[in-house]
């Protein structure tokens, strides 16, 4: 057995989600280190180029793209123009804290769309042309909120987005595995990302985190890519329907 070439990806198209920051330019450079061309997408034009500029000067093989993971016929337009793909990570998400007596109908509706429903068009657009060739992974970004309640933030959107994720992967997986595209998800910790921006105004809250946390750290977005790198590879090969957690130890207690 060739452990080595098991993780090779060269030869193979990905494309990754909300890759202009975070855990998404982390996963397209893991990626595209390990041989794949990555076309890097994001909503936001200039975030989805400087990832994809960052790679190049690497002497990686990406290339950018508008994508708005709410926007079907966006969606079914780019997988109509593209090969299919190979690997499809869908990591687009976004977060917000309030009390569900408080939330309104469009919060609810915005993080539900991007964070689920986002991930169900992108799985079923770029899906089908997997299904056409017989072959595909995909990854899913759910997060260890689809497990547990997170405190002391309220979230319930968040929390109940992230566990439909974890479903719809393993409904999708069931669906697609004899046709030859296997589907796995990653549920991350609190993650180190620009999602975190502005927390110093709320004192005490990562301290509370951290508490709970076994180890007694947040995670870093390589610490998740490199989780996406191996279920994207032939090394996972007997992998569909998995949701991995990557959480320090919070799930466990």
């Amino acid at each position: 057995m060739d452990y080595r070439a098991n993780l090779d990806l060269n030869g193979r198209l990905a494309l990754v989600t909300g890759a202009g920051q975070g855990i998404g330019a982390a996963v397209a450079e893991a990626l595209a280190a390990t041989g794949a061309e990555v076309v890097c997408t994001d909503r936001r034009r200039d975030s989805a180029e400087a990832t994809a500029a960052a790679l190049t000067a690497l002497g990686y093989r990406a290339w950018a793209e508008v994508l708005d993971v709410t926007d079907t016929a966006a969606i079914d337009a780019l997988a109509a123009a593209l090969p299919p793909l190979d690997i499809l990570v869908c990591n687009a998400g976004i977060v917000s804290n309030t009390p569900a007596e408080e939330m309104t109908d469009a919060e609810w509706d915005r993080v539900i769309g991007v964070n689920l429903t986002g991930v169900f068009r992108c799985c079923r657009g770029f899906g089908r042309r997997m299904l056409e060739a017989g072959r595909g992974v995909i990854v899913n970004i759910g997060s260890m909120s689809g497990d547990i309640v997170n405190v002391p933030q309220p979230q319930c959107h968040y929390n109940a987005s992230k566990a439909a994720v974890h479903h719809l992967t393993r409904s999708l997986a069931v669906e697609w595995a004899k046709r030859g595209v296997r589907v796995n998800a990653v549920a991350p910790t609190y993650i180190e990302t620009p999602l975190l921006d502005g927390l110093e105004s709320r004192p005490g809250l990562v301290e509370r985190w951290l508490e709970m946390t076994p180890a007694g750290r947040m995670g870093k977005p390589h610490e998740i890519a490199s989780i996406v790198q191996f279920l994207a590879s032939d090394a996972s090969s007997l992998m569909t329907g998995a949701i991995v957690a990557a959480d320090a130890g919070y799930t466990s207690i």
